[in-house]
């Protein structure tokens, strides 16, 4: 006998389901994903959890990622399946680099600040470091290149 972590067709379904009530939500931004999109970012969530070298029981990240971030001015309906789908491997790669020292919902608000921040720009998300999230997540104040300059005399 075979076993496999593999998402099962079940857990597949459910992702989908969950995604089309995101679709009733997200619809008033002006994004939608179709059933396709949705059984494909279904399907990467596997590859990004295997790629992070994480595990995950129940429906994973997407509707929260989808909550956290349709109502941005920078996500537009050309780019949306793309864009949620680097976010959700952005994701679990952040929670492996703060080493699950942030909750969820403050690693999305921090990812939503940077993403805010680069007007969309997913690329500048991907450099922001472990420490940039959890300043930001916790609401800590920025160090300026003044404040650095100091700790390092």
């Amino acid at each position: 006998m075979q076993f496999s972590l593999e998402p099962a067709e079940v857990q597949l379904a459910q992702t989908v389901r969950e995604l089309a009530e995101c679709n009733r939500m997200s619809g008033r931004y002006g994004l939608t994903l179709t059933p396709e999109q949705m059984r494909s970012l279904a399907e990467c969530r596997g590859e990004a959890l295997r790629s992070a070298g994480r595990v995950e029981f129940g429906g994973g990240i997407l509707r929260e990622l989808i909550h956290a971030f349709c109502d941005s001015p920078d996500l537009i309906q050309s780019e949306y399946e793309a864009v949620l789908t680097e976010l959700q491997e952005l994701f679990y790669r952040f929670k492996n680099e703060t080493e699950d020292r942030l909750s969820d919902e403050e690693l999305l608000r921090a990812m939503r600040a940077v993403f805010d921040r680069a007007g969309g720009s997913v690329e500048r998300l991907s450099e922001a470091s472990p420490e940039e999230l959890r300043r930001i997540a916790l609401g800590e104040p920025e160090e300026t290149e003044e404040e650095e300059g100091d700790a390092d005399e």
